[in-house]
């Protein structure tokens, strides 16, 4: 059943779980989702990026809102990291009902201009808005933050960021980072108390492939309530296509599907497992 994302998140903000948002690019990683989504019982957020979006345009959009209305569990769909107001228009004229203004590239009072634009733009659809304070490293499609240029959220700047732009749910900057850690993580958890502390909204980490489970349990009791999961996706479905494509006997085509299918749901139960959203659908 298609659901609103603002409603998953402010359930697991009480529950003391996390949603799984996980991006997606076609039928493939929509089914492996949707099917290991089902498998737990678990709520899950089907999250489209800029680039996927720009590949496949409206379609896309309607194959994951009909995906989530024909789930046996409740299934939103985010817009993510959009830093463009046509394309976030466009989503939400589509029926897309929860956006990521993505202005975090932006100084801190154009991020406060845009992120303010967005929402108020959002909720004449009745959509919702996750904005992000701060500026995470790493790559992730075609997005790229050196690690100089990384910027983590200020406590006491996201209140006046929260109150400024109306948000409803706001991405912090923690020391995660998009795509694959170099070395060991290393979260500052007592910057993500401290967040939490001051602020109220849903909070979001960005960049949960790679985090221990360490990691997840204590940004959990932080008060996290949604990691986003985008390169392990990619490696599980690139890895499985390379296989069925170099192995002894020609694929078929359905076997290669089967095969991407099967690995990129295996990543995302074990992400459900460790978000603890297992039997909250």
């Amino acid at each position: 059943m298609r659901a609103r994302m603002l409603d998953l998140l402010s359930a697991a903000q009480h529950g003391g779980y996390a949603v799984g948002a996980f991006n997606v690019y076609n039928l493939e990683g929509v089914q492996a989702v949707i099917a290991a989504a089902e498998a737990e019982s678990s709520p899950v957020i089907l999250q489209i990026h800029p680039k996927a979006l720009l590949h496949g345009g409206a379609p896309l959009i309607v194959l994951c809102q009909t995906a989530a209305d024909e789930a046996r569990v409740p299934a939103a769909v985010h817009l993510d990291h959009s830093a463009s107001a046509e394309a976030i228009e466009r989503a939400l004229h589509l029926g897309i009902t929860s956006v990521m203004a993505d202005g975090a590239g932006l100084s801190y009072a154009d991020n406060v201009i845009f992120s303010r634009a967005m929402v108020a733009l959002a909720h004449k659809h009745g959509a919702s808005v996750e904005a992000e304070l701060g500026q995470i490293s790493g790559t992730e499609d075609d997005l790229v933050v050196a690690e100089n240029d990384a910027r983590l959220t200020d406590p006491a700047q996201a209140v006046e960021f929260v109150n400024e732009t109306g948000l409803d749910a706001l991405a912090v900057c923690i020391g995660n980072v998009h795509g694959q850690y170099r070395g060991e993580p290393q979260l500052d958890l007592a910057r993500l108390a401290e967040i939490r502390r001051r602020v109220s909204v849903p909070l979001v980490l960005h960049g949960a492939s790679g985090l221990k489970e360490q990691h997840i349990r204590e940004a959990i009791r932080l008060g996290v309530c949604k990691f986003n999961v985008n390169t392990e996706l990619r490696q599980a479905y690139l890895t499985a296509a390379r296989s069925a494509l170099t192995g002894a006997k020609p694929a078929d085509l359905s076997d290669l599907i089967a095969a991407v299918v099967a690995a990129v749901k295996t990543v995302v139960l074990d992400k459900l497992r460790l978000f603890a959203s297992g039997g909250k659908a």
